[in-house]
Protein backbone atom coordinates (compact mmCIF):
# COMPACT_ATOMS: atom_id res chain seq x y z
CA UNK A 1 0.00 0.00 0.00
CA UNK A 2 1.73 3.67 -0.85
CA UNK A 3 2.20 6.22 1.58
CA UNK A 4 -0.47 8.37 1.21
CA UNK A 5 -2.82 5.63 2.02
CA UNK A 6 -0.42 4.78 4.99
CA UNK A 7 -0.54 8.14 5.96
CA UNK A 8 -4.34 8.98 5.99
CA UNK A 9 -5.54 5.57 7.64
CA UNK A 10 -3.09 6.36 10.51
CA UNK A 11 -4.66 9.87 11.06
CA UNK A 12 -8.12 8.01 11.44
CA UNK A 13 -6.59 5.65 13.69
CA UNK A 14 -5.09 8.91 15.96
CA UNK A 15 -8.42 10.26 15.80
CA UNK A 16 -10.17 7.22 17.39
CA UNK A 17 -7.23 6.90 19.65
CA UNK A 18 -7.90 10.95 20.69
CA UNK A 19 -11.82 10.19 20.85
CA UNK A 20 -10.97 7.78 23.40
CA UNK A 21 -8.97 10.07 25.54
CA UNK A 22 -12.37 12.75 25.50
CA UNK A 23 -14.65 10.17 26.24
CA UNK A 24 -12.62 9.48 28.94
CA UNK A 25 -11.47 12.48 31.26
CA UNK A 26 -10.38 10.61 34.17
CA UNK A 27 -7.46 9.20 31.97
CA UNK A 28 -6.57 12.87 30.79
CA UNK A 29 -6.72 13.90 34.16
CA UNK A 30 -4.48 10.64 35.49
CA UNK A 31 -2.19 12.02 32.96
CA UNK A 32 -1.55 15.58 33.92
CA UNK A 33 -1.87 14.40 38.05
CA UNK A 34 0.53 11.72 38.14
CA UNK A 35 3.68 13.82 37.08
CA UNK A 36 2.46 16.63 39.43
CA UNK A 37 2.02 14.24 41.96
CA UNK A 38 5.50 13.17 41.94
CA UNK A 39 7.03 16.69 41.44
CA UNK A 40 5.20 17.70 44.41
CA UNK A 41 6.14 14.78 46.75
CA UNK A 42 10.10 14.79 45.38
CA UNK A 43 10.76 18.57 46.32
CA UNK A 44 7.96 19.13 48.97
CA UNK A 45 8.77 15.71 50.93
CA UNK A 46 12.36 14.95 50.01
CA UNK A 47 13.97 17.89 48.46
CA UNK A 48 15.08 19.50 51.51
CA UNK A 49 17.43 15.68 52.06
CA UNK A 50 18.22 15.07 48.41
CA UNK A 51 18.86 18.86 48.23
CA UNK A 52 21.49 19.09 50.33
CA UNK A 53 23.54 16.00 48.27
CA UNK A 54 23.98 17.92 45.10
CA UNK A 55 27.38 18.50 44.12
CA UNK A 56 26.62 22.58 44.31
CA UNK A 57 28.85 25.03 46.65
CA UNK A 58 28.02 24.77 50.05
CA UNK A 59 25.25 22.44 49.20
CA UNK A 60 21.79 22.30 47.41
CA UNK A 61 18.61 23.41 48.50
CA UNK A 62 15.34 22.77 47.67
CA UNK A 63 15.01 25.13 44.90
CA UNK A 64 18.12 23.43 43.28
CA UNK A 65 16.77 20.05 43.18
CA UNK A 66 13.62 21.44 41.94
CA UNK A 67 15.83 22.43 39.15
CA UNK A 68 17.83 19.24 39.36
CA UNK A 69 14.59 16.50 39.42
CA UNK A 70 13.13 18.02 36.44
CA UNK A 71 14.71 16.19 33.79
CA UNK A 72 13.59 12.72 35.52
CA UNK A 73 9.75 13.87 35.68
CA UNK A 74 9.89 14.05 32.10
CA UNK A 75 11.47 10.98 31.61
CA UNK A 76 8.76 9.44 34.14
CA UNK A 77 5.69 11.10 32.14
CA UNK A 78 6.97 9.35 29.00
CA UNK A 79 6.92 6.12 30.68
CA UNK A 80 3.68 6.61 32.11
CA UNK A 81 1.57 7.17 29.17
CA UNK A 82 3.74 4.27 27.09
CA UNK A 83 2.62 2.09 30.18
CA UNK A 84 -1.44 3.17 29.62
CA UNK A 85 -0.63 2.77 25.86
CA UNK A 86 0.44 -1.35 26.43
CA UNK A 87 -2.85 -1.30 28.38
CA UNK A 88 -4.87 0.52 25.27
CA UNK A 89 -3.37 -2.10 23.33
CA UNK A 90 -3.99 -4.83 24.99
CA UNK A 91 -7.80 -3.91 25.05
CA UNK A 92 -7.93 -3.47 21.57
CA UNK A 93 -5.81 -7.23 21.45
CA UNK A 94 -8.05 -9.29 23.77
CA UNK A 95 -11.35 -7.52 22.35
CA UNK A 96 -10.58 -8.69 18.90
CA UNK A 97 -10.35 -5.25 17.75
CA UNK A 98 -7.04 -5.96 15.78
CA UNK A 99 -8.85 -8.75 13.98
CA UNK A 100 -11.65 -7.16 12.59
CA UNK A 101 -8.83 -4.13 11.62
CA UNK A 102 -7.07 -7.09 9.58
CA UNK A 103 -10.10 -7.57 7.61
CA UNK A 104 -10.62 -4.27 6.35
CA UNK A 105 -8.66 -2.06 3.48
CA UNK A 106 -6.51 0.02 5.49
CA UNK A 107 -2.80 -0.42 5.90
CA UNK A 108 -1.54 -2.71 8.54
CA UNK A 109 0.99 -0.68 9.84
CA UNK A 110 -1.87 2.28 10.93
CA UNK A 111 -3.78 0.18 13.44
CA UNK A 112 -0.31 0.45 15.62
CA UNK A 113 0.61 3.97 14.26
CA UNK A 114 -2.63 5.31 15.63
CA UNK A 115 -1.87 4.14 19.08
CA UNK A 116 2.33 5.64 18.92
CA UNK A 117 0.93 8.78 17.65
CA UNK A 118 -1.91 8.95 19.90
CA UNK A 119 0.49 8.31 23.06
CA UNK A 120 3.28 11.33 21.48
CA UNK A 121 -0.08 13.20 21.40
CA UNK A 122 -0.81 12.71 25.56
CA UNK A 123 3.09 13.49 26.19
CA UNK A 124 2.68 16.58 25.00
CA UNK A 125 -0.06 17.42 26.92
CA UNK A 126 1.26 16.06 29.84
CA UNK A 127 4.61 17.51 29.21
CA UNK A 128 3.16 21.55 28.74
CA UNK A 129 1.02 21.28 31.87
CA UNK A 130 3.91 19.60 34.15
CA UNK A 131 6.42 22.34 32.53
CA UNK A 132 4.05 25.54 33.39
CA UNK A 133 3.38 23.45 36.81
CA UNK A 134 7.33 23.29 37.19
CA UNK A 135 7.56 27.05 36.56
CA UNK A 136 5.18 28.33 38.77
CA UNK A 137 7.02 26.45 41.46
CA UNK A 138 10.04 28.05 40.42
CA UNK A 139 12.01 26.32 37.81
CA UNK A 140 14.13 28.10 35.67
CA UNK A 141 16.41 27.71 33.01
CA UNK A 142 19.52 29.33 31.42
CA UNK A 143 19.24 27.36 27.91
CA UNK A 144 18.73 29.69 24.54
CA UNK A 145 16.10 28.17 21.67
CA UNK A 146 18.57 25.86 20.50
CA UNK A 147 18.82 23.63 23.70
CA UNK A 148 14.96 23.68 24.37
CA UNK A 149 14.82 22.67 20.31
CA UNK A 150 17.21 19.87 21.14
CA UNK A 151 15.30 18.83 24.56
CA UNK A 152 11.98 18.55 22.40
CA UNK A 153 13.58 17.12 19.89
CA UNK A 154 14.87 14.24 22.32
CA UNK A 155 11.82 13.83 24.27
CA UNK A 156 9.76 13.44 20.99
CA UNK A 157 11.80 10.75 20.08
CA UNK A 158 12.00 8.84 23.14
CA UNK A 159 7.91 8.74 23.59
CA UNK A 160 8.46 7.56 20.15
CA UNK A 161 10.60 4.68 21.23
CA UNK A 162 9.34 3.81 24.41
CA UNK A 163 5.43 3.84 22.62
CA UNK A 164 6.74 1.13 20.27
CA UNK A 165 8.02 -0.87 22.64
CA UNK A 166 5.20 -0.88 25.48
CA UNK A 167 2.98 -1.24 21.91
CA UNK A 168 4.76 -4.58 21.46
CA UNK A 169 4.73 -5.81 25.04
CA UNK A 170 0.27 -5.14 24.24
CA UNK A 171 0.55 -6.80 21.51
CA UNK A 172 2.35 -9.96 23.30
CA UNK A 173 0.23 -9.92 26.53
CA UNK A 174 -2.35 -12.42 27.11
CA UNK A 175 -4.14 -10.55 28.90
CA UNK A 176 -4.90 -6.57 30.00
CA UNK A 177 -3.56 -7.11 33.70
CA UNK A 178 0.01 -8.16 32.27
CA UNK A 179 0.20 -5.37 29.88
CA UNK A 180 -0.54 -3.15 32.76
CA UNK A 181 2.46 -5.01 34.86
CA UNK A 182 5.30 -5.84 31.95
CA UNK A 183 6.12 -2.41 30.96
CA UNK A 184 6.11 -1.26 34.77
CA UNK A 185 10.44 -1.92 34.60
CA UNK A 186 10.06 1.55 32.02
CA UNK A 187 8.76 3.38 35.44
CA UNK A 188 11.33 1.44 37.45
CA UNK A 189 14.42 2.34 35.92
CA UNK A 190 14.48 5.78 36.37
CA UNK A 191 14.69 5.50 40.17
CA UNK A 192 18.00 3.77 39.60
CA UNK A 193 19.75 6.66 37.20
CA UNK A 194 20.65 10.11 37.76
CA UNK A 195 16.93 11.26 37.90
CA UNK A 196 16.87 11.53 41.20
CA UNK A 197 20.21 11.55 42.93
CA UNK A 198 23.59 11.77 41.71
CA UNK A 199 25.04 8.12 40.42
CA UNK A 200 28.49 9.30 42.71
CA UNK A 201 26.21 9.39 46.04
CA UNK A 202 24.78 5.60 45.11
CA UNK A 203 26.81 1.68 46.27
CA UNK A 204 29.84 0.95 43.68
CA UNK A 205 27.65 -2.06 42.42
CA UNK A 206 24.38 0.17 41.65
CA UNK A 207 26.61 2.96 40.38
CA UNK A 208 27.83 0.95 37.93
CA UNK A 209 24.31 -0.10 36.88
CA UNK A 210 22.82 3.27 37.24
CA UNK A 211 25.36 4.48 34.47
CA UNK A 212 25.07 2.08 31.82
CA UNK A 213 21.61 2.08 31.71
CA UNK A 214 19.93 3.97 29.05
CA UNK A 215 18.06 6.77 31.78
CA UNK A 216 20.70 8.47 32.84
CA UNK A 217 22.66 9.61 29.56
CA UNK A 218 18.74 10.68 28.63
CA UNK A 219 18.29 12.56 31.68
CA UNK A 220 21.45 13.85 31.55
CA UNK A 221 21.20 14.86 28.46
CA UNK A 222 17.98 16.46 28.96
CA UNK A 223 19.08 18.19 32.02
CA UNK A 224 22.31 19.74 29.88
CA UNK A 225 20.14 21.15 27.33
CA UNK A 226 17.67 22.36 29.62
CA UNK A 227 20.54 24.19 31.74
CA UNK A 228 22.42 25.51 28.84
CA UNK A 229 25.50 23.31 29.84
CA UNK A 230 27.45 20.92 27.51
CA UNK A 231 25.72 17.82 26.42
CA UNK A 232 28.99 15.71 25.85
CA UNK A 233 28.97 12.14 24.96
CA UNK A 234 25.48 11.72 26.78
CA UNK A 235 23.77 13.30 23.70
CA UNK A 236 24.88 10.50 20.97
CA UNK A 237 24.33 7.62 23.94
CA UNK A 238 20.99 9.03 24.32
CA UNK A 239 19.74 9.08 20.92
CA UNK A 240 21.46 5.59 20.28
CA UNK A 241 19.47 3.95 23.14
CA UNK A 242 16.42 5.58 21.68
CA UNK A 243 16.53 4.79 18.20
CA UNK A 244 17.73 0.86 19.55
CA UNK A 245 15.04 0.99 21.66
CA UNK A 246 12.27 2.08 18.91
CA UNK A 247 13.10 0.18 15.92
CA UNK A 248 13.33 -2.74 18.15
CA UNK A 249 9.91 -2.02 19.65
CA UNK A 250 8.59 -1.48 15.70
CA UNK A 251 10.42 -4.96 14.60
CA UNK A 252 8.36 -6.93 17.50
CA UNK A 253 4.99 -4.85 17.42
CA UNK A 254 5.24 -6.19 13.71
CA UNK A 255 5.93 -9.47 13.90
CA UNK A 256 2.77 -9.28 17.42
CA UNK A 257 0.18 -8.35 14.55
CA UNK A 258 1.19 -10.59 12.22
CA UNK A 259 0.45 -13.23 14.59
CA UNK A 260 -3.25 -11.59 15.21
CA UNK A 261 -6.09 -14.25 13.56
CA UNK A 262 -8.54 -12.89 11.21
CA UNK A 263 -11.80 -13.19 12.28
Amino acid sequence: MSAPYVVRDSMTMLRRNLRHLSRYPSMALMLIAIPVVFLLMFVYVLGGTLGAGLPVAGGGTRADYLTYIVPGIWVMTIASVANGTAVSVAIDQTGGMFARFRTMDIARVSVLTGHVLGAVTRTVLGLSVMILFAVALGFRSDAGPAGWLGAAGLVLLLAFSFTWLTVAMGLAAGSVETASNTPLVLMVLPFVSSGFVPTEQMPAGLRHFAEHQPFTPIIETLRALTAGTPVGSDGWLAVGWCVAIGLAGYLWARRQLGKVPVR
